[in-house]
């Protein structure tokens, strides 16, 4: 099979919204391809932060694909009102199958995140040194090796905030990438949900090349009014590294599936989008406890409000 990969060098800030466009337009993945530089013989990196950012999206070459082209092309000419330097011109070229299933893998590397947790792509070695906590990661083409500033800022929570024993919710869980950290720092059983088939078989991969199939379950879905009614009050750590107003547009779900003492971790938030999930998470019931920034990307924690006591309380 053939793809028409289509490719646009963006500005930072501009990176959520012009894959916001693009995953409009496909269902088989956005690779984000951060400026960096190689140490260590090229089995590590280092990100340059602040310089221009590279976007794939994949078309199936079924015919429809040069309309497809043309309607992405027009969306992101609108963007050009932030400014020439926002995004670039579209690029596109055919690529065989085979040929992406091998040519992506030059783009990751061994990743340090946070005290403990190392990210291998299972075609690197890496020796892990005391203490280390190591995911072996095999992404394909579904989002989050933990190169992109929301992902880091994720798992730099998890490492943070996963207790031995947790029930956790993984949505939006992409390659799977928080829910085997969650795992392997000794959760009990993690649920990951996400809408796109090729993310849950990639999770689901993932969790097998990890030996842990026994404490994630992975699941094609959404995290809808059912679903959330179904595990309300369930989860001591729930996880959405998604959009802003996606988080937004499902806050009354997350909220729901919260534990009384529970925490809940966003990210995928770009800093100007910002009110699109905190406004809603805010009339779901819930208050901000913990924020962190790399460049405009944040990541926020949030738990459910404790309401003040009532005058008759104390009678």
């Amino acid at each position: 099979m053939q793809w028409l990969e289509l490719t646009v060098q963006v500005h930072p800030e501009a990176v959520e919204s012009v894959s916001e466009l693009l995953s409009t337009y496909t269902s088989d993945g956005i690779v984000i391809e951060e400026p960096y530089e190689l140490s260590d013989d090229g089995q590590e990196y280092r990100i340059l932060h602040g310089q221009p950012v590279i976007v794939h999206a994949y078309l199936p070459m079924d015919g429809k694909e040069e309309a497809t082209k043309q309607q992405i092309a027009q969306g992101l000419w609108h963007f050009t009102s932030l400014g020439a330097h926002f995004v670039g011109e579209l690029q596109t070229c055919v690529v065989n199958e085979e040929d992406w299933a091998n040519a992506w893998k030059d783009y990751y590397h061994v990743t340090h995140i946070g005290k403990r947790l190392v990210i291998r792509p299972s075609w690197r070695e890496y020796t892990p040194k005391d203490e280390e906590v190591v995911l072996t990661l095999d992404p394909g083409m579904a989002f989050g090796t933990g190169v992109h500033p929301t992902t880091r800022m994720c798992l730099e929570q998890v490492e943070q905030k996963v207790q031995p024993g947790m029930r956790i919710l993984d949505v939006g869980t992409g390659s799977g990438i928080l829910a085997l950290a969650a795992a392997k720092l000794g959760a009990a059983s993690v649920y990951a949900i996400d809408n796109s088939s090729v993310a849950v078989e990639s999770a689901q991969a993932n969790a097998a090349l990890n030996d842990l199939t026994d404490r994630i379950q992975v699941v094609l879905g959404i995290l809808d009014e059912a679903e959330a009614e179904r595990t309300a009050g369930q989860y001591d750590l729930v996880l959405a590294n998604i959009i802003a107003h996606i988080i937004g547009s499902i806050a009354p779900q997350l909220a729901q599936t919260l534990a009384p003492h529970g925490l809940l971790v966003v990210s995928g938030i770009i800093e100007a989008r910002r009110p699109d999930a905190e406004g809603p998470l805010l009339e779901a019931g819930l208050e901000l406890v913990e924020e962190v920034k790399i460049d405009d990307w944040l990541a926020l924690v949030y738990r459910k409000r404790v309401s003040s006591p009532s005058v008759s309380e104390y009678q």
